[in-house]
């Protein structure tokens, strides 16, 4: 049940924010965090960060809509084909990827 403005004040003034700041990086120093919730990230949002681009940079090195980029990212739509190798190829070999695309603007 929320509380009321009334209530949380009363808690609020009971409550040590410096204590419990002090508390809390003294627990990630420790690398005691509590809870720690990781968002796994997609291959091809891993690729793209990988290479350092743009959503729309990448979405364009594919041949894609950054709408469909997206569906990838946030795992609503998989990739399929000639793609999906390609997010392969650029989250492992990067370097390969910006050589390619070096070589297709000279």
């Amino acid at each position: 049940m929320p509380m009321n403005e009334k209530s949380l004040k009363k808690r609020d003034a009971a409550r040590d924010i410096g204590a419990e700041l002090l508390d809390a990086v003294r627990r990630v120093k420790r690398g005691d965090t509590g809870q720690v919730h990781q968002v796994p990230v997609s291959l091809a949002q891993e690729a793209r960060q990988r290479l350092g681009l743009s959503q729309s940079q990448f979405a364009e090195v594919l041949g894609v809509s950054v709408r469909t980029l997206q569906d990838w990212e946030q795992k609503r739509r998989q990739p399929s084909g000639a793609a999906r190798t390609l997010i392969k190829i650029a989250a492992l070999r990067p370097d390969a990827v910006q050589e390619a695309l070096e070589l297709s603007h000279s």
